[in-house]
């Protein structure tokens, strides 16, 4: 994809960004709708030139992700613009479920609350600005569900058209929610690794003029959004860091975005430099980055997904080998959970802290469970565990064991009969 020119560079706005930074060689190159480093093809992210910013500056935002502004590549003014306005979810005291499996403290933070109830709503909004500046008029996805909804509500919210792309076995509530905001749905006959093959490939093509991909030639913008889970995280939990954090791994984009938030944090001066662990979870049935880091390895090997978790089902992750870096450096772990151990952790997680997750969710907080039984996380440790989504969307996984306790005639008689 070709890099914008220094004429175009010039009239836009992407507040403190200045720069494409490779994360592999470190060349730096203008910002433009570029994924790939031109210099030794790998991944583009965004570097910053911060301003002074305070706590009070920030808490005397908006309540969502725009309170940071200042520490995201939009422009000042992005509040003001029709956009979906996600973030500042609930960061929920988890006490019912901490006693239940023996930790001192912990917290889920609930992103179910966005505006199409994932955490997807906080990268489209960024690529959605990203978007705006580079003149696009399409935006388009690959997509394993969550994030096809965020970007047609999106799109409609900024009055662009939409186009996007996902495996065609997608659970039937994520097509239905992705498609009444408009625009086309295309069910691929694959995998999610299909869809983004194809998905690149239209980007060459002139079918794909003018379209903003979120997750492809959008996605170093695209990523930030993440980083407002850490921001949030902190400053939900006083300005300071967890000691410990559970995220759910599909690209693994979300996780290595945490990290840098934090570390961002640390070097404005926000926070407390502190150590923290990060752990990343899978679903067994799409493990490949935990089954390197258990085989001790630094290649990620792909794998076709078989799992309810067909959130996190990206058999050939983009970001496999630096989420083993972070887990490693932090001192956290990877680690995967068997589909019945999903819906088992749905179910206790909505039993003890009202949160129905969806599987995402049931990936986190069964990973927890078994973290802390085998003494491989710290119980005394202040904990965040996320939940990543809203569990209307994956019902399919708990219908067999979310039935009536009974079906009774209306008498008390019967209700005695049926409880005695």
């Amino acid at each position: 994809m070709a890099l914008a020119t220094a004429e175009t560079t010039t009239s836009l706005d992407f507040g403190p960004a200045v720069a494409l930074s490779c994360r592999e060689c470190g060349a730096r190159s203008e910002l433009g709708p570029s994924f790939a480093c031109p210099e030794c093809f790998g991944p583009l992210e965004i570097a910053y030139e911060f301003p002074r910013v305070t706590r009070e500056e920030i808490a005397a935002g908006p309540a969502n992700i725009w309170r940071y502004r200042s520490l995201l590549p939009v422009p000042v003014d992005v509040a003001a613009k029709r956009n979906m306005a996600p973030g500042w979810t609930k960061l929920v005291k988890a006490d019912n479920l901490a006693r239940e499996l023996g930790i001192r403290s912990l917290h889920v933070k609930d992103d179910s609350g966005n505006p199409t109830h994932s955490f997807k709503d906080r990268v489209v909004a960024i690529a959605v600005e990203a978007a705006r500046n580079f003149g696009f008029h399409t935006l388009s996805c690959s997509s394993t569900g969550n994030l096809a909804g965020a970007v047609t509500a999106a799109a409609a919210r900024a009055g662009l058209d939409a186009c996007v792309f996902a495996p065609a076995d997608l659970e039937e509530a994520k097509i239905i929610m992705a498609s009444v905001y408009g625009g086309r749905f295309v069910g691929i006959e694959g995998t999610y690794d299909d869809v983004n093959r194809f998905c690149s490939e239209l980007i060459g093509d002139e079918l794909g003029d003018k379209w903003g991909f979120v997750n492809v030639n959008l996605r170093p913008y695209y990523a930030e959004g993440s980083k407002t889970l850490a921001y949030e995280i902190a400053e939900q939990l006083g300005w300071r860091l967890p000691d410990q954090i559970i995220v759910p791994v599909a690209s693994g984009s979300q996780l290595t975005k945490i990290d840098k938030g934090f570390k961002e944090l640390v070097a404005l001066g926000l926070v407390e430099d502190r150590p923290y662990k990060i752990f990343a979870a899978q679903a067994e049935g799409c493990s490949p980055v935990s089954a390197a880091y258990k085989a001790g390895h630094d290649v990620v090997r792909p794998v076709k997904p078989d799992t309810i978790a067909k959130s996190l089902a990206i058999g050939n992750p983009a970001d496999g080998p630096y989420v083993l870096d972070i887990a490693r450096r932090t001192g956290g772990a990877v680690e995967d959970v068997t589909d019945p151990e999903i819906v088992d952790a749905i179910h206790l997680l909505a039993r003890t802290e009202g949160i129905f997750a969806e599987t995402a969710g049931g990936v986190t907080v069964g990973v927890l469970r078994k973290l802390v039984a085998e003494g491989r996380l710290d119980p005394d440790a202040e904990t965040v565990v996320l939940n990543t989504g809203d569990g209307l969307k994956t019902l399919d996984a708990v219908a067999e064991r979310a039935r009536p306790t009974a079906v009774i005639r209306p008498s008390l008689d019967a209700f005695r009969a049926a409880f005695a």
